[in-house]
């Protein structure tokens, strides 16, 4: 059985079934093995974990912890709340018009990120003149139908994952502050932040940044180095306000004090720092990377709701899950009638009901032909999300175009 217990309740002889945090904020090879002394408990305390998941067959147990499906139920309830909050999503265009313009963005943010952290291995200064434009292209796009160019934000290939995961971020920092109606010119710099937040990972090297296997200490130091390095190639740079260096220097603290650089706690972190971890982790966990299998978006909100309750503020959590949606646009899911289909729009003020680009049907294992369905205005709901890679289904294809 899959328990949930706290990190102070790890003992020598239970068998480690999830750490319960991202990648990036552990060494271990993985995140399932054996506890096999005080050592290793204490290094995982050390490393702020405040809860993870143990498999009693396979090791000691904790009699009173919840079980994984009893934590899974208080997060799909918790989720149903906050998609009863409804958030007001204002479109300007139809998503049609929007998306031509979004795909092309798209590939142009993808170029300029490469070419600058490319420079910056060169030893070359940042032009931040360059990403002006690219900025106020991206919040235009978002501002317009932000499902047109948030769905673009999950396809990414392992190669070239650092810089599309900036332009990631960026969209999804946009989406975010739009939701929280943050006025627009921090709306610019929280972008601007948001797309340069990971540059200090250009002075780290790439087999420490793709290494599949166990990362030393010397190594897993090395890649939290990256914040630091950031900072420094940025902090003379003009045209740089206050509010993009908090992301940028803030955006792998937690608001329990177990982040870093600097161990800032609750409102020592800024507003725009605690949107960006928000932000940043959601992206990471969501992706594909050579190390680890990506969630679904939607499995990855609600870790991000578990962990709301220590790492991130569990208000700025509700307003990210309400700005992109339970269910956000490029979602696989699978309807009551064993349809599946790709999210293609958000209902306004209704987050259980968008609007699905319908394409297979699952119950006959089979292609049908498209159909855009508005789950508003028919009997069908949502009944699961699924994953593109285990039904084989390029998710690319099956996007609005």
């Amino acid at each position: 059985m899959i328990k949930q217990i706290r990190a102070d309740q790890l003992q020598p002889g239970m068998y480690i079934h999830d750490l319960n945090c991202g990648w990036l904020d552990h060494p271990f090879f993985s995140n399932a093995f054996a506890v096999r002394d005080q050592a290793t408990v204490e290094k995982i305390v050390k490393l702020g974990i405040k809860t993870l998941y143990i498999d009693t067959i396979k090791g000691a147990d904790v009699w009173a912890a919840p079980t994984q499906h009893d934590v899974n139920a208080d997060l799909e309830r918790r989720m149903l709340e906050i998609a009863q909050k409804q958030a007001e999503k204002p479109v300007v265009v139809e998503l049609r018009e929007e998306v031509a313009r979004a795909r092309r963005l798209h590939g142009e943010a993808n170029k300029i990120v490469r070419s600058m952290l490319e420079d910056i291995r060169l030893g070359q200064q940042i032009q931040v003149e360059r990403l002006e434009p690219l900025v106020e292209n991206m919040v235009d796009s978002i501002f317009r139908h932000q499902d047109a160019l948030l769905p673009l934000a999950h396809l990414k290939t392992h190669d070239d994952y650092t810089f599309e995961h900036s332009v990631s971020v960026c969209a999804l920092m946009v989406a975010f502050a739009r939701g929280m109606k943050l006025p627009r010119e921090t709306v610019k710099e929280l972008a601007l932040g948001a797309l340069l937040h990971d540059v200090g990972k250009a002075c780290v090297p790439d087999e420490i940044l793709n290494k599949p296997g166990k990362l030393n200490d010397d190594e897993f130091e090395r890649i939290k180095s990256h914040v630091d390095e950031g900072v420094h190639l940025l902090r003379t740079m003009p045209g740089l306000g206050e509010v993009s260096m908090q992301v940028i220097s803030q955006h792998h603290e937690r608001f329990d004090g177990t982040g870093y650089p600097h161990a800032m706690s609750g409102k020592q972190i800024s507003l725009h720092g605690q949107m960006a971890a928000i932000v940043d982790v959601y992206d990471a966990i969501s992706s594909e990377r050579v190390y680890h299998r990506g969630m679904s978006p939607t499995q990855a909100l609600k870790k991000l709701l578990e962990w709301s309750s220590h790492h991130f503020d569990p208000q700025l959590v509700q307003s990210f899950i309400r700005a992109i949606g339970i269910y956000p646009a490029g979602t696989l899911v699978r309807l009551e009638s064993k349809r599946m289909g790709v999210v293609t729009e958000q209902n306004e003020g209704n987050l259980l009901e968008p609007v699905v680009r319908v394409f297979y049907h699952a119950g006959q294992s089979h292609y049908v032909p498209p159909e855009i369905v508005d789950l508003s205005k028919v009997q069908d709901r949502i009944a699961s999300f699924e994953s593109f890679e285990k039904w084989k289904i390029d998710p690319y294809q099956w996007l609005p175009s």
